[in-house]
C-alpha cells in the first residue's frame, strides 16, 4: 500500500501489471498480494545466482511448485531448507530411502513421491558434473540469451518457455536430472537471474540488471 499522500508514479488505467509496493515504488503486480512475494521480488528473482548449491535450490523448489502456487512454496522455503540439508548438493546427494522416507513423512513440506526422488537424483546429476570437471552454474549459465532483450511492458509478454529454456531442459534431461521441463527451466532461469523479467516501470528492473551486469 503506497503511503498516504506519496504519489506511485503508477497509472493503473495504462501500466495495469504494474502496483505500488508498501514503499509507493511502482512493481509487477503479482509481488504486491503477499509480504513474501514483496521480499523474493525485490531480492531474489531476476538476481544473478552463479553459485551451485544456489541453483541447485531453485530447481529443486521450481519443481516442487509445480502445480502449486509459488507463494506456497516461499511459505514452506525454510522447511524444505531443514529437509534437504540446506540444499547441499553432496549431501542430498547421499540420502537413501531412510531419508525418503523422512521427507514423506514431513507434513512442513510438500510430499511428492516423484518430486521428492528428484530432488535427490538431480543432486546426484549436480556431483557427477563436477566430477566430470563441469559445474551446474556453468551449465547453466551457459543457455543464457545473448544480447539484452527488451524489457516485457505486460505479463502477457513474459513467456513461459523459449527456445534457451528448450535448450537447457534438454541438456540437463541429458545429465540426468529429472523433472525439468522447458517451463520448469524457464522459471529456474527467471528465478536465477539469467533473465530479468521485471516489467518496463518495476522499480526493481534497473538494480536486477545492474547485478547481472556485473557478471
Amino acid at each position: 500500500m503506497a503511503r498516504q499522500g506519496m504519489s506511485s508514479g503508477v497509472n493503473e488505467a495504462t501500466e495495469p501489471d504494474l502496483a505500488a509496493g508498501p514503499d509507493g515504488n511502482p512493481r509487477c503486480r503479482w509481488a504486491t498480494s503477499a509480504p513474501e512475494y514483496i521480499a523474493y521480488h525485490d531480492d531474489e528473482w531476476g538476481r544473478p545466482v552463479r553459485d551451485d548449491r544456489g541453483l541447485y535450490e531453485r530447481l529443486c523448489l521450481e519443481a516442487f511448485q509445480s502445480g502449486l502456487s509459488w507463494l506456497t512454496i516461499l511459505r514452506k522455503r525454510e522447511a524444505f531448507r531443514e529437509a534437504f540439508a540446506g540444499f547441499e548438493i553432496e549431501r542430498v546427494a547421499g540420502f537413501g530411502q531412510r531419508d525418503v522416507k523422512r521427507l514423506l513423512a514431513d507434513a512442513a513440506i510438500v510430499r511428492n513421491r516423484a518430486k521428492i526422488d528428484a530432488a535427490i537424483a538431480n543432486a546426484r546429476a549436480a556431483t557427477e558434473l563436477r566430477e566430470a570437471g563441469e559445474s551446474l552454474s556453468e551449465l547453466i549459465w551457459s543457455f543464457a540469451s545473448p544480447g539484452d532483450r527488451p524489457a516485457p511492458r505486460s505479463f502477457e509478454d513474459v513467456p513461459s518457455k523459449t527456445p534457451e529454456s528448450d535448450a537447457l531442459a534438454r541438456a540437463l534431461k541429458q545429465r540426468g536430472f529429472r523433472f525439468v521441463g522447458p517451463t520448469t527451466a524457464y522459471a529456474l532461469m527467471q528465478a536465477g537471474g539469467i533473465v530479468n523479467d521485471h516489467l518496463a516501470g518495476c522499480a526493481i528492473r534497473d538494480l536486477a540488471e545492474a547485478d547481472r551486469q556485473r557478471l
